[in-house]
């Protein structure tokens, strides 16, 4: 017969899931209100800045609970986010010397 081991399991921590949950629902139900909510014709800048906002909220959510990134040790978080931030720099940084914000002024 096989003994029972003395390793007790550890409980679901199912209410800080369903929490994660229901923020991940309303900032998602607030995507929606921007953008059918807001015209985007007078307000381009400011719906993509909002948009921009929730994403990375989310982002930070997903990758820090489902992911399980949160319970790691700072330099690792670092080794991740560091160079994505350097893309993202670059990624601006082009567009605005590329000149690519001043393109709709000639069509």
């Amino acid at each position: 017969m096989a003994e029972h081991s003395s390793i007790e399991r550890q409980q679901p921590n199912t209410k800080h899931l369903w929490k994660v949950f229901w923020i991940l629902l309303i900032l998602t139900g607030l995507e929606f209100a921007v953008a059918f909510g807001i015209d985007a014709d007078h307000y381009k800048w400011t719906k993509i800045g909002i948009f921009v906002i929730m994403t990375i909220i989310k982002a930070y959510y997903i990758v820090g609970i489902f992911m399980h990134l949160g319970s790691e040790t700072k330099a690792f978080i670092w080794t991740i986010v560091l160079p994505i931030i350097f893309v993202l720099w670059l990624i601006v940084a082009l567009l605005v010397e590329g000149d690519y914000f001043g393109v709709e002024k000639f069509f």
